[in-house]
């Protein structure tokens, strides 16, 4: 059994749900990224969404894209996301970590090269946004080979003949994107995502986490009574950012980010399933 699948396996068993925080590595620097995502399991996540740096990252919105870039301004690029797993699971060998991110940089890399590499690293799963199931294949098998599960995204506009291509030979969980657009821009309707997830559910034993839009304990709590996994990016990094303006230190910046996910993270476990339908 996979990381991935054995916490999903474990967290279903307590009935709760997944706390999965996004941050982008590297961001605002090698250093303090490595510091904050060592520090997450024990502020409460329960997988981490590992943010790959990209200078064109179209499913992003303001937030996500302007950590991208000073990710990038710092030095950061693929191999160096490698080695930053490599370096956190010298002290965590059971949080699961999935990178994601775009396909040019590991088109770029060779899939094979990338997904071997990635596999020996630590890494347990993939989310790569603009690379479709009818076209995931490149990357997919060797993914598969080194023991990696490629993540796939459901959104609201997602038909019942296209949930089945989505379906198909997916592994991991589902990403249910809770609005339509990108990340961080608007909030999400709380019975919009409840009809969606449990469509989905009708259809797959996967577990479904839900993404964009999610800011806020309350929300994060509102989708946890919801979801299989909540996962909160924007809100995260805009921390991260606001201590960059500030001229926080790395250990301020740190802190403040631990204390938001620790927040996030009681308001998500806080809340089962069977309590919020009860």
């Amino acid at each position: 059994m996979s990381r991935i699948q054995k916490r999903f396996a474990d967290l279903k068993a307590q009935n709760r749900t997944a706390f999965v925080p996004f941050v982008t590595a590297g961001d605002p620097d090698f250093d303090t990224s490595l510091a904050i995502i060592e520090e997450l399991a024990g502020a409460g996540a329960d997988l981490i969404e590992l943010g790959v740096p990209f200078s064109d990252p179209m499913a992003d919105g303001p937030s996500v894209q302007a950590a991208s870039l000073r990710a990038l301004g710092a030095g950061m690029n693929l191999p160096r996301v490698l080695d930053m797993v490599r370096r956190f699971r010298k002290g965590d060998a059971q949080t699961p970590i999935i990178l994601m991110g775009y396909y040019n940089p590991i088109h770029a890399y060779g899939t094979a090269r990338f997904a071997k590499d990635a596999g020996e690293a630590g890494v347990d799963g993939l989310i790569v946004v603009d690379l479709p199931p009818e076209e995931d294949e490149v990357l997919r098998v060797p993914a598969l080979a080194q023991g990696l599960d490629v993540v796939r995204f459901v959104t609201p506009t997602t038909n019942d003949a296209r949930l089945e291509t989505v379906l198909k030979d997916a592994t991991g969980y589902l990403y249910y994107v809770s609005i339509t657009g990108v990340t961080g821009t608007k909030s999400f309707d709380e019975n919009v995502v409840r009809v969606g997830v449990e469509r989905v559910r009708k259809h797959t034993a996967l577990p479904v986490a839900v993404g964009f839009g999610i800011r806020t304990p309350d929300q994060a709590r509102a989708i946890a009574g919801i979801a299989d996994g909540t996962v909160v990016g924007s809100a995260i990094v805009d921390r991260i950012a606001e201590g960059v303006k500030n001229g926080a230190d790395k250990e301020t910046i740190v802190k403040d980010v631990l204390e938001f996910c620790a927040s996030l993270a009681k308001s998500v476990h806080a809340a089962s399933p069977a309590a919020v339908v009860e």
